[in-house]
C-alpha cells in the first residue's frame, strides 16, 4: 500500500470544461471534510466538486461521490485511480466548470479519472505498512533481552519513557506481531510487562 505525503494539484480541460484536482494524504473521514471544505470555499461558483477517499489500512473504508453528475461517471472513477495505485490514507477532489458542451457518460468517466490519474503520477509517495503495537516495560537490566528481539522481529519505536523502568512504545509488522507476542510472553518472569495497544500503521518513504 501507498500514501500521499503532499498535497499536489492537476488542470485539465476537454470540450470547454475545466477540471481542477486535488490529491492529498488523510488518515480520518474528519480530515478529508475539512480539506473538501476549504476548496469548496476556494471554488464556490464550481459546477461540480467530485471526489473520493481511502482510509485505515488495517481495514480499508472507501467512499466516492458524484456530487450531481450522472451516477458512478465521477466519483468512481476517481476512487477507481486511487486504488490502481494502492493509495490509502489519501483523499482525491477533482471540480469542473461545465463549459457548455456535454461530455456523455464515456467523456466524464474519462475526464475525472485521468484529472485524478495527472495528480497521482505528480504525487510524492510512500511506502504504508500496517502493524500491531505494543507497550513494553522492562527493568534496565533487561535491555539485552529486548534488543535481541529488535534484531529478531522487523520493529520501530514510536515512544519511549526511561523512568523507574524503560517503557517503549513499539510497532511490530503485522505479519510478525502473533510471533513477537508469543516472544515476549516467554519473558514475563523477567519482569517484561506487554500491553496490546491496536493496530496501527507506519510509513516508509519509497
Amino acid at each position: 500500500m501507498k500514501t500521499v505525503t503532499e498535497h499536489t494539484s492537476s488542470k485539465f480541460r476537454d470540450k470547454g470544461s475545466k477540471f481542477i484536482g486535488y490529491l492529498f494524504p488523510c488518515v480520518s473521514v474528519d480530515e478529508f471534510d475539512e480539506q473538501l471544505s476549504e476548496i469548496k470555499s476556494k471554488y464556490p461558483d464550481a459546477t461540480h466538486h467530485c471526489y473520493a477517499w481511502r482510509i485505515n489500512p488495517n481495514k480499508i473504508e472507501e467512499f466516492a461521490q458524484d456530487d450531481g453528475e450522472p451516477s458512478g461517471t465521477a466519483g468512481l472513477p476517481i476512487l477507481n485511480q486511487l486504488k490502481s495505485s494502492d493509495a490509502i490514507n489519501t483523499g482525491c477532489v477533482v471540480i469542473r466548470y461545465y463549459g457548455g458542451t456535454n461530455l456523455g457518460k464515456s467523456g466524464l468517466i474519462n475526464a475525472y479519472g485521468h484529472t485524478a490519474e495527472m495528480c497521482l503520477k505528480k504525487a510524492s509517495l510512500a511506502t504504508l505498512i500496517p502493524t500491531k503495537n505494543f507497550q513494553i516495560t522492562y527493568p534496565y537490566a533487561e535491555q539485552n533481552q529486548i534488543d535481541q528481539l529488535k534484531t529478531r522481529f522487523d520493529l520501530k519505536e514510536i515512544e519511549a519513557e526511561y523512568l523507574e523502568q524503560v517503557k517503549l512504545n513499539i510497532a511490530c509488522r503485522s505479519e510478525q506481531a502473533e510471533e513477537f507476542a508469543t516472544a515476549l510472553n516467554t519473558l514475563q518472569h523477567k519482569g517484561i510487562e506487554t500491553n496490546k495497544l491496536g493496530a496501527g500503521f507506519v510509513t516508509m518513504q519509497t
